[in-house]
């Protein structure tokens, strides 16, 4: 289990801005067991380390002044502009209960379906709800596509490799991934449309041909002008 440091912001006053401006991660810790609520600051590049390797679906410690707590990053709030980390909650659950956690997919390997058919994998999901003790959450769960050779082979929920202690909160049946067929795009495709233009083109000519033909059988009708 990975570690990161914490220390308790005793002093609330000191603006969050000022600390982001020092690489400084407002934080706060609840929990079940955590009667209030604990205001936290943490190093933002130990933190985006960590998160990068474990997400929000897998225990980390987080180490207060000494005190190591076992939580999960609950929530994390983004910079709309610049995408760096403004904020993270972390919260401590029950060991001893199960909990719901979503987990995200990482595929693996490459598909022959792909590879010697031409055919495009498709990915219909990239994360899955499970449910399982705090300790037994994955941080992903692997895809070896590998398996597609044809384009009716798929990957199913029921596929995946999860322990037995960790419970996928969706359809075993459910399609994951699959490889589709190439389009099959004919010469003849290209024939038709430039046929339609010519046939625009002669259309458009043949409207103006008429409308001069008509102008003229006016004039005719109507004579010439005769002066004022």
């Amino acid at each position: 289990m990975l570690t990161l440091s914490a220390k308790i912001r005793k002093s609330l006053k000191k603006k969050a801005k000022v600390l982001r401006e020092n690489d400084i991660l407002p934080a706060v810790l609840y929990g079940p067991k955590v009667k209030n609520p604990v205001s936290l600051e943490i190093n933002l590049k130990e933190f985006e380390k960590i998160y990068k390797e474990v997400g929000g679906s897998s225990l980390i410690s987080l180490d207060i002044e000494g005190k190591q707590c076992p939580v999960l990053i609950q929530e994390v709030a983004n910079d709309p502009l610049t995408d760096k980390f403004i904020h993270v909650d972390f919260y401590q659950p029950r060991l001893d209960e199960e909990i719901e956690a979503k987990v995200p997919l990482a595929f693996e390997g490459e598909a022959p379906a792909c590879k010697e058919l031409g055919g495009t994998l498709v990915k219909n999901i990239h994360e899955v709800e499970v449910k399982a003790l705090p300790q037994n959450l994955l941080h992903e769960i692997k895809v070896n596509v590998e398996g597609l050779k044809t384009f009716e082979d798929n990957i199913l929920i029921k596929d995946l490799n999860v322990s037995k202690d960790v419970k996928i909160l969706k359809d075993p049946e459910e399609t994951v991934a699959f490889v589709a067929e190439p389009e099959k795009v004919e010469e003849e495709l290209e024939k038709p449309v430039e046929e339609k233009v010519e046939e625009v083109e002669k259309v458009e000519e043949g409207k103006e041909k008429e409308e001069i033909k008509e102008e003229k059988e006016e004039a005719k009708e109507e004579g010439p002008e005769k002066p004022k």
